[in-house]
């Protein structure tokens, strides 16, 4: 079943069960003598067919033996210079028609996903990137390959990566913070080992504090400066790593809001009621009003990465979504 997933997302339902009905046929029956076997029919005779199809008449006879011998009984009847159908011809000749046009057709649809006149990228993005990185590479998509389709939905990771692996998306724009095997298992993502990772951007975390803040003019503060702040925290993820940070300058937090809403923090922070950190993509997509962004050392930064499965990273249209985020990151 695993390999017949990638096409049957990319074709029609219908389409889909008639090419499984027409290979079902095609082992009793070539779809090439079926075509020769339509002409003999339009045109009456072994001769013309041959001449429509660009063949010979021998061939063509040929081919009409191979035909009935598969089909078991007789299809064609010669009545003085012309060739008439059988019954069992009739109703070949029918069924022929709409195989022929559907293997047409499905060659024709298929022929465009390769080429990327269509196709289709579900994307699966966490807020902050589908208001920075996804735009830009969406709208270059478009411009590149307008017949591909991409619709988006938002999931934090670890929802995201479930997704993916359970074949609701193609295509996930996640992060992770700490670089080495210690930091990944930590934020439960050890286990990436059997997807495609495409490193995107290094997120890195800046403080943000209200204009009237007594740092809000320096150039860079140490997490330890700010240990007896308020705190406002992010989503339950960036809440984990908020307090990992805090607690390795030495002090545990005081949290006194969390939410998963960055313009909602950015606004408590602006409103003078703490400080918080977050990464610069989150402020990027909001007007800080209220508050000013400083540098926090040490530096800790999130990466952003791009993810799908093998088998969909080789289907052109993933492939070039993933090269557009890439390069909406360089743009950011």
């Amino acid at each position: 079943m695993g390999t017949l997933r990638a096409p049957v997302s990319k074709l029609k339902a219908e389409k889909w069960d008639f090419i499984q009905d027409s290979l079902m046929l095609e082992s009793m029956i070539e779809a090439r003598h079926l075509r020769v076997l339509r002409a003999v029919a339009a045109t009456g005779s072994f001769s013309a067919a041959a001449r429509e199809l660009g063949c010979t008449q021998p061939a063509v006879s040929q081919q009409m033996k191979a035909l009935e011998g598969s089909a078991g009984t007789p299809l064609l009847i010669r009545t003085g210079r012309e060739m008439r159908l059988t019954e069992a011809g009739e109703v070949l000749v029918r069924h022929a028609s709409g195989i022929l046009a559907g293997l047409t057709a499905a060659e024709e649809e298929v022929a465009a996903i390769a080429g990327l006149r269509a196709g289709r990228v579900r994307l699966v993005s966490f807020p902050s990137g589908s208001s920075t990185l996804v735009p830009t590479a969406l709208a270059a998509l478009r411009a590149a390959h307008p017949g591909t389709r991409v619709s988006l939905v938002e999931a934090e990771p670890p929802r995201s990566i479930e997704m993916l692996r359970e074949g609701d998306c193609d295509v996930a724009l996640a992060f992770r913070y700490g670089g080495g095997p210690e930091g990944r298992q930590a934020d439960g993502q050890a286990e990436w080992d059997d997807l495609v990772v495409r490193p995107i951007l290094a997120d890195r975390l800046v403080g943000l504090v209200p204009e009237g803040h007594r740092l809000a003019g320096a150039g860079s503060v140490g997490m330890a400066e700010l240990a007896d702040e308020s705190w406002i925290a992010g989503c339950p993820r960036c809440r984990r790593q908020l307090v990992d940070v805090c607690e390795e300058a030495g002090f545990t937090p005081r949290i006194d809001f969390a939410t998963d809403d960055y313009p909602a923090v950015v606004g408590l922070v602006g409103a003078g009621l703490g400080v918080a950190v977050l990464p610069e993509l989150a402020i990027e997509s909001v007007r800080p009003r209220g508050a000013r962004t400083v540098t926090v050392e040490p530096a800790v930064e999130r990466e952003i990465v791009a993810l799908t499965l093998p088998d969909l990273a080789q289907v052109p249209a993933v492939a070039a979504t993933l090269d557009e985020l890439t390069r909406a990151a360089t743009r950011a």
